[in-house]
């Protein structure tokens, strides 16, 4: 992502020296980025390229300090503040409006299975893209009912699923001959699905579903739909560890350290949500 925004600094700045470039030379290139960002229908004025433009001279400002070619005192993107972030426009969908998504992407395009098993996927463990895209059939606990989620910041974690869902992951595997280290989501001439799959997938099912186009939903809101759920129902610190945020100090402070929830009460409340027994659910606690 960043190279996007050095190509911009060195057509900018390629002959001047890295202690040469003022904070307010950034802020300049920062607003100049802004102001030229692609405007989409989810776009909001260019303030995410302003902010990843500033971040990519932070990154680059920050090897140089460590190579010692500046000093901490001379970094001029350590001086320039990102711009605020907006509230996101994300939330979560009804019941009715995931039913709807389900119904679409299993009975229509190239590859219903697929896109079923994809949407499945999102809901039950609130996954990122990145997360789903990442699984490997090794990574698969039977006999639990657990997938290993490999995520943003390197972060790995064993997530619940229902029976359903993993009967259909090891049979997606065997159809689709995903090799035990390989990718585990594949079309059906065994290519390893990309992010292009997610783009056709909301793409069509926004032809399908004005509603899905007109709010620019992703696979992400679904990851905000299970959450709220998870948190409505059986609290903040069950939902920290439901989305993989347990051990992110940032998300909660001091108190996400005392409040950290089991695996058995994340398993309890995807079977509370799936509505099936889950092998690691407290006893008694999914029907409550």
């Amino acid at each position: 992502m960043y190279g996007t925004y050095w190509s911009k600094a060195v057509t900018k700045w390629g002959d001047r020296r890295l202690d040469e470039i003022t904070p307010t030379d950034i802020e300049a290139l920062a607003r100049e980025t802004q102001a030229n960002a692609l405007q989409r229908r989810n776009s909001r004025g260019g303030r995410s390229a302003s902010e990843h433009q500033i971040a990519a001279l932070r990154c680059l400002y920050k090897r140089a300090v460590a190579d010692g070619i500046i000093t901490e005192a001379a970094n001029p993107a350590a001086k320039v503040a990102k711009p605020t972030r907006l509230s996101g426009t994300r939330s979560a969908l009804t019941d009715g409006r995931i039913a709807e998504l389900v119904e679409a992407a299993s009975t229509t395009g190239n590859d219903p299975e697929l896109d079923a098993l994809i949407v499945r996927l999102h809901i039950e463990t609130a996954c990122r893209r990145g997360g789903a895209l990442g699984l490997r059939p090794m990574d698969l606990d039977v006999e639990q009912c657990l997938i290993m989620l490999r995520e943003k910041g390197g972060t790995f974690r064993w997530q619940p699923v229902s029976p359903t869902l993993m009967q259909y992951l090891q049979r997606h595997a065997l159809e689709r001959r995903a090799a035990g280290d390989g990718q585990l989501l594949r079309y059906a001439n065994t290519r390893p699905v990309s992010r292009r799959r997610y783009d056709y997938l909301w793409q069509r099912l926004g032809k399908i579903l004005p509603w899905v186009a007109t709010q620019q939903v992703s696979a992400h809101w679904l990851r905000h739909t299970t959450l709220t759920w998870v948190e409505r129902v059986f609290g903040y610190g069950v939902a920290l560890a439901y989305a993989g945020h347990a051990e992110t100090p940032n998300d909660a402070g001091t108190t996400a350290r005392y409040v950290k929830a089991t695996l058995e009460e994340v398993a309890t409340a995807l079977a509370a949500l799936t509505g099936e027994p889950h092998p690691l659910a407290l006893p008694g606690d999914a029907e409550s």
